[in-house]
Formats: structure tokens, sequence, C-alpha cells
């Protein structure tokens, strides 16, 4: 058996793209290098701060995001992606790292998303994105579809008086005695019911155009919020269409105001009820929105069957903004391939 070589290499490279490797085409859709400045602002020590040059060389901050967006992409865990990057030659090639470069470890790669996480940066990232998405074209049509989705995390084994203390803000007395214990308790995640099951997690809210299904904005809370109460921050005048679409959770004399004072036409679904049922005229113009309103499901469907799901393996909720926010924009940069692909048919 022969040893492998560079040229061998890029012959099999040659063969990844001659199958379609996705990663290229990724590549070549998304200014990575526009995202640079924000994110060496604030994960690089500014020249005057530095005591001195000495030391090693910083690992270039757009290996590390590419890297982040690899695991978005896939789900993966910080160890995960760091094998597959040393395993994969067409991870290797996306990070643009040749055979002989040194990949970032696990730890490395927590550490630049805790840095962005903390400076609120991931948000900003995925706005940078929108405006690429704009240039190109790609502007909010067919009016904005608001929806939410539940993120879930692994449950927490709380006793009773330990979730109340949770609850109400404070850290249990027996945590508070185990620091590696109270690490790894995620004290922001609640519990919630949807169609008589609980789950416990987060909630990723969303806008979303109805046209090219692109998540426009979003805002990330925990999952005992309800829908209704971040649907007027979710709302945007940048689409093309004044109809706004949303299940009859949204629905409320509030909100009907709000949307009328802002120039907007509500579509969001009738409801019934005690003693007061749909008319038919209500249950036919329902079944109308629905078919477009129904568009935002397909925008979950496409995370939850993604690589891994939704659940995210974070604890608290400053780090599950910043996956959730990732798993947004992964999500946009699966959708741009898309829409891309189908104008060149």
């Amino acid at each position: 058996m022969g040893q492998f070589g560079f040229f061998d290499a890029d012959k099999r490279l040659a063969v990844i793209s001659a199958k379609g490797d996705p990663l290229e085409m990724i590549d070549r859709v998304v200014p990575f290098e526009s995202f640079r400045a924000e994110i060496e602002a604030a994960t690089l020590t500014p020249a005057s701060k530095k005591k001195s040059n000495a030391g090693r060389k910083p690992i270039d901050v757009m290996v590390m995001f590419r890297m982040l967006v690899l695991q978005s992409l896939y789900n993966l865990s910080d160890e995960q992606v760091e094998y597959q990057v040393r395993d994969r030659l067409s991870f290797t090639r996306f990070l643009r790292l040749g055979i002989e470069d040194s990949i970032p470890d696990g730890t490395t790669l927590w550490l630049f998303r805790e840095t962005l996480a903390k400076a609120g940066l991931i948000e900003k990232l995925f706005e940078r994105f929108g405006q690429h998405l704009e240039a190109r074209g790609y502007i909010a049509r067919g009016g904005q579809m608001v929806d939410a989705t539940i993120v879930p995390v692994p449950k927490q084994r709380n006793s009773r008086d330990e979730n109340e203390d949770v609850k109400a803000g404070k850290t249990p007395r027996t945590w508070k005695k185990d620091p590696s214990k109270n690490r790894q308790k995620d004290k922001d995640a609640r519990w919630t019911k949807k169609h008589g099951k609980s789950f416990y997690g987060y909630k990723n809210h969303v806008n979303a155009d109805a046209r090219h299904k692109l998540i426009r904005q979003y805002d990330v809370t925990d999952a005992s919020v309800h829908d209704s109460q971040k649907f007027d921050g979710l709302l945007n005048k940048t689409n093309t269409s004044a109809d706004v679409y949303a299940d009859s959770a949204y629905r409320s004399a509030e909100s009907e105001a709000k949307l009328k004072v802002r120039g907007l036409r509500s579509r969001i679904h009738q409801r019934a009820s005690r003693n007061h049922p749909l008319s038919k005229a209500q249950e036919n113009a329902n079944r109308k929105k629905s078919k477009i309103r129904a568009r935002v499901e397909h925008v979950f469907g496409a995370q939850q069957t993604s690589p891994g799901g939704r659940i995210i393996r974070t604890i608290g909720i400053v780090r599950a903004k910043a996956k959730i926010g990732l798993q947004n924009l992964a999500y946009n940069i699966r959708r741009l391939v898309t829409l891309e692909r189908m104008a060149a048919t």
C-alpha cells in the first residue's frame, strides 16, 4: 500500500467536486470575507493593548467562523467538528486549509464561539448576511410569516424545590455548594406544553418571507414565553407585500390594532371560542391563508430534518441565542444555495 500524498488528495477532491460537493457551492455564494472586520474587532486583542508581539500567531478568524458554519450545517459538537475536519478532505478544503496546516481543536472553537456569543455578534452577522441576500436580489416578497418552534435541550433532573428556586431566579443552595454541578445546570431554559406533550428548552421565533422562505428576523426566548409576546418585535415593513400570516395563537384585538397602525394587513387565522364555532366563511378564509402560512413550516421542517435536528446542548440563554442564531444562519445559507440552483435551471 502506497503512502498518501498531496497529489492523491487533489485527485480525491476532484472526484468529490465532480460528485457535487455542496460546500463548494456555499463557498461560492457566501461572502465570508465581509464578516471579517466585525469578527476581528470582537475577538482579536488590539495591537495597542498587546504587551509584546511574542508568542504564536492567532488562528485566522475566518477559519474559525467557517468551522462554526460547518458545525451548524451538520449539528456537530465541538469535538465532532474537529474530528470531521481532520477526517474529511471536503471539510478541510472548505476551511481553505492544506493537509499540512494545523486545525483548531474543540476547546479553541468553544472559546471562539463564547466570545462571539458574549459580544452579541451572531445577530449582527445574521443581519449582514441578510443584506447580502437582498443585494443578490432576494428581497422579502409575498408577505411575512411569523411563527415559533421549540428548540429542546437536555432535560434537567431537578427536585421540585430546585425548580422553584430556578423559576424565582435563585440558585439552589445545594448547587452553590457544588460549583461543578452548578455549571452544568441550565437556569434559563423552561418547560412548556404543546399538543399535550411537555418540552424543555427554548423557542426560536422567526419572521420568514413567503416568496423565498428565507428567515428575515428572529428572536430567542425560553420555551415558556408565549408565541404572541414576540409578534410585534418580529414585524418589519421591508416586505413588498403588506400581508402578515400567522396561526390563531397570534390573534388578538391588540395585535390586529398594531398591524393596522403599521399599515400591515392581517392574514392571521381566525379561531373559535367556546359556544362560538367558526362560520363556513371563516373556515374557508383560514384554509386559503394556510396555503401560504404553511410555508413557514417548511423552514422549521428543513431545520428539523437537517443532520442532528434542532436540539442544542448548550447551557444558558446567551449560548442558546448564539447556537440558534447560527442554526438560522446555516438555514439561510442552505436556502440560498437552493435558490441559486433553481435560478440556474
